[in-house]
C-alpha cells in the first residue's frame, strides 16, 4: 500500500523535460509510483495501488522539492526546524556553513570561543546576538558533535560546509586573527577539516572579502590566511567523497582582481573539487563585469578544475538604517562615521564637509559595487518615528528633496537625524531594466552560473532573499517570462543537486527521495516582506508569506500546507559520503548552458 497519492498532477520533474500528466505514489519517504498512462487524465486516475492517504493533483504543479544552495540557518535550525520562510517557498534542502562561518568546532579548553563566535556571527551575517545566546544549546565541541545535536529535529534537509574561521580559532585561539599558522598549527587545522568531512561536513568555506569584520569590527580569521594554507586545506577537501569548496574573495561583489581568480582556480585544480562562490550581480550598466567574472570558470576548466558562480533570478529590496550595521557601512570611509555612538555620529552628519566627503567616497570608483547604493534620490522613505517626518513613509527621497529644495543626500540625512537615526531606508534597484534582465537571462545559460544566493537566515531584519524560489516561478509564469517553467524549475532542483551531488535527490523520478513541492502555477509567487518579531529575545527578521503553495514534503511526510506548518520533523542532516556522491570537476556541467558558455 502507498503511504500518499497525489492524482492528475501536471509532473514538472526537475530535468527540463516537458511537463506531463500524472499519479504519483510516496512509499516509506521516497518515489514508488509514477503512472503517466492516458487514464491518469481520467476521474480516478489510472493508479491501482491503495493508497493511506490522497488528493487531487488537478490544475497543480508537482517538482522536485527546491534546493537552497547558499543559506545561513546553522543557528536558527535549533529554534525554528522548518527554516522558515524558506520551507513555505518550496525549499527541501538547504546548504549552511557557508561564507567561511560555520559554529563548530569549538575548543572545549577555550569556553569563550562560543561567545566569540556568536559576536561574530552577530556583526558579519546580521544575526540576533540575543536569537543566538537564547536559542541554541552551543554544547558542541567538534563538527560531527554540532551534526548530531541537529539530526532528529529537522524538518528541512540540511548539509553544512565547515567554516575556515572556526578552524583557524580552534587552533591558534585569539591569534587566529592577524597570525599565520605555524606547521604544527596548520596540521592542527587539517587533522580538524578531515575529521569534520569524516563526520558528514560538505567540505570547506572560506572568506577573504574585506566586507567580512569580527564581533570587535576586526577582518574575520580566514582573511589572515596566505594562499599557502588555503591550497592545503583545498587538497585535503579532496580527500573526501561528496564534498566542495565555497569560497569569498574581495571581488565577488565587482569584479576579481587577477591574483584572486589565480587563486581560485589553484584552490579548485587543488581539490579536484568544485567550487562556487556568491554572488554574481548583473547589471547592462556594467557590461564587462559578467564576462570578467566568468573567466575565471573558463580558466578553472582549462586547469582541471570548477568554479561556479551563484546569482540571483530576482531583485532582492534591502532595507537600511544610519543607526545600525547595513551595506552603507561597507563603502570605503562610511564605516569609521556610521560606527561611531549615536550621539557623535549625528554630529558628524550634520557637517557640511562630513555630508561631501561621504557622498564623494559613494560615487568613487573605490567603491565597487556599493556606487549602486550612492542614487540617493531613488531612495523610499520606510518606518519613521519623529513628528517631523510624519506622512513621508513610502515617498522617495528625490520628491521629498524637490518640494524642501535640497539636494537628495542632504534631505535623506535630516530625515533620519529627526529620526535619530532610526529611519528605515529601501534604496531602490538601479538593475531593474529591460536590458539588465535580458543579460540575466542571458547569463543563466551559462555552465557554471547557478541560481541562489538567498543568505536565507542572516541579515534577518535588512534582507529577505528566502522567497526568491516563488517569485521567480511566479516571474516565469505570469511576468517577464524569461524562461519556461520546465527549465525555471530545474534551475531550483536538478542544477544544484547535481552541483553538490546529492543523491536521489532533485528529480522526481521512480525510487527518488519524496521532497515535492506542489503549487497553483496561476497564483505562485511571494508576498511583500514584513517585519515580524519572533526571534528567541523578541528580535525581529523580515518574513514574506508563500503564495499559491498548496503543500511541501520532505521525505513523503507533508511538512507544510497552506503556508502553515503542519508540525512534522521528517527532515535530515544530510552527510558528505552518505548522502553526497563526488562531482567531477571536468566535464561536469549540465548540458543545458553548455552552447552559451563562450558567448561572453
Amino acid at each position: 500500500m502507498l503511504d500518499h497519492l497525489i492524482r492528475r498532477a501536471t509532473v514538472v520533474d526537475g530535468t527540463g523535460a516537458p511537463s506531463y500528466v500524472a499519479d504519483v505514489g510516496i512509499r516509506d519517504g521516497r518515489i514508488a509510483v509514477i503512472d503517466r498512462g492516458p487514464a491518469a487524465v481520467k476521474a480516478g486516475g489510472r493508479t491501482g495501488e491503495r493508497a493511506r492517504t490522497e488528493e487531487d493533483g488537478t490544475g497543480l504543479v508537482l517538482a522536485p522539492g527546491f534546493v537552497d544552495p547558499h543559506t545561513h540557518y546553522d543557528a536558527q535550525l535549533f529554534w525554528d526546524p522548518y527554516a522558515t520562510p524558506s520551507m513555505s517557498h518550496g525549499v527541501t534542502t538547504v546548504v549552511g556553513g557557508n561564507c567561511g562561518f560555520s559554529l563548530a568546532p569549538l575548543n572545549p579548553a577555550r569556553p569563550e570561543d562560543a561567545n566569540y563566535t556568536r559576536r561574530m556571527m552577530s556583526r558579519v551575517e546580521g544575526m540576533s546576538l540575543a536569537a543566538l545566546e537564547e536559542g541554541a544549546p552551543w554544547t558542541w565541541s567538534s563538527f560531527g558533535d554540532y551534526l548530531d545535536a541537529l539530526d532528529g529535529r529537522l524538518a528541512v534537509n540540511a548539509g553544512f560546509m565547515v567554516g575556515h574561521c572556526a578552524l583557524r580559532r580552534y587552533v591558534m585561539g585569539p591569534r587566529a586573527v592577524g597570525g599565520t599558522p605555524d606547521d604544527g598549527q596548520l596540521r592542527g587545522m587539517l587533522a580538524l577539516l578531515h575529521e569534520a568531512m569524516d563526520a558528514g561536513a560538505w567540505g570547506l568555506s572560506t572568506t577573504q572579502s574585506a566586507s567580512h569584520s569580527d564581533g570587535d569590527g576586526r577582518p574575520v580569521a580566514s582573511r589572515h590566511a596566505l594562499p599557502g594554507e588555503l591550497l592545503a586545506l583545498s587538497r585535503a577537501v579532496g580527500a573526501h567523497e561528496g564534498t566542495q569548496i565555497e569560497a569569498i574573495v574581495a571581488g565577488c561583489l565587482d569584479r576579481f582582481s587577477d591574483a584572486e581568480a589565480d587563486l581560485l582556480v589553484r584552490m579548485t585544480a587543488a581539490a579536484g573539487r568544485p567550487l562556487n562562490w556568491n554572488v554574481l550581480t548583473i547589471d547592462a550598466a556594467e557590461p564587462g563585469r559578467v564576462p570578467h567574472q566568468l573567466a575565471a570558470s573558463e580558466k578553472a576548466r582549462a586547469a582541471g578544475g570548477r568554479i561556479v558562480a551563484l546569482t540571483m533570478p530576482i531583485l532582492t529590496p534591502m532595507n537600511m538604517s544610519l543607526g545600525t550595521f547595513c551595506a552603507l557601512n561597507l563603502i570605503p570611509g562610511w564605516g569609521e562615521v556610521l560606527a561611531l555612538p549615536v550621539p557623535e555620529r549625528i554630529d558628524r552628519l550634520r557637517d557640511g564637509a562630513v555630508r561631501a566627503e561621504l557622498l564623494r567616497r559613494a560615487r568613487g570608483p573605490e567603491a565597487g559595487v556599493f556606487r549602486r547604493l550612492a542614487d540617493f534620490a531613488r531612495y523610499v522613505i520606510g518606518d519613521t518615528y519623529a513628528k517631523e517626518n510624519d506622512g513621508l513613509t513610502g515617498r522617495r527621497v528625490g520628491d521629498i528633496a524637490a518640494e524642501r529644495g535640497q539636494a537628495p543626500f542632504d534631505c535623506l540625512v535630516d530625515i533620519c537625524v529627526a529620526d535619530v537615526l532610526r529611519t528605515v531606508l529601501w534604496p531602490m534597484p538601479t538593475d531593474n531594466d529591460p536590458a539588465s534582465w535580458e543579460l540575466r537571462r542571458h547569463t543563466w545559460d551559462h555552465e557554471d552560473v547557478l541560481l541562489g544566493g538567498s543568505d536565507a537566515g542572516a541579515h534577518l531584519d535588512r534582507m529577505c532573499g528566502a522567497p526568491y524560489t516563488t517569485r521567480f516561478l511566479g516571474d516565469c509564469l505570469r511576468g517577464r517570462r524569461l524562461v519556461p517553467l520546465e527549465r525555471a524549475v530545474r534551475m531550483l532542483t536538478d542544477e544544484p543537486a547535481r552541483l553538490f551531488g546529492l543523491r536521489d535527490r532533485g528529480r522526481i523520478a521512480q525510487g527518488f527521495h519524496a521532497d515535492l513541492v506542489l503549487f497553483d502555477p496561476e497564483r505562485v509567487d511571494a508576498g511583500p516582506a514584513a517585519l515580524v518579531h519572533d526571534l528567541p529575545g523578541d528580535g525581529p527578521r523580515l518574513d514574506a508569506r508563500a503564495v499559491g503553495v498548496v503543500s511541501v514534503r520532505v521525505g513523503g511526510v507533508e511538512t507544510v500546507r497552506h503556508d502553515v506548518v503542519t508540525g512534522a520533523l521528517p527532515g535530515r542532516v544530510l552527510r558528505s559520503g552518505r548522502d553526497t556522491e563526488t562531482v567531477g570537476t571536468v566535464g561536469a556541467a549540465g548540458t543545458a548552458g553548455a552552447a552559451g558558455a563562450g558567448n561572453f
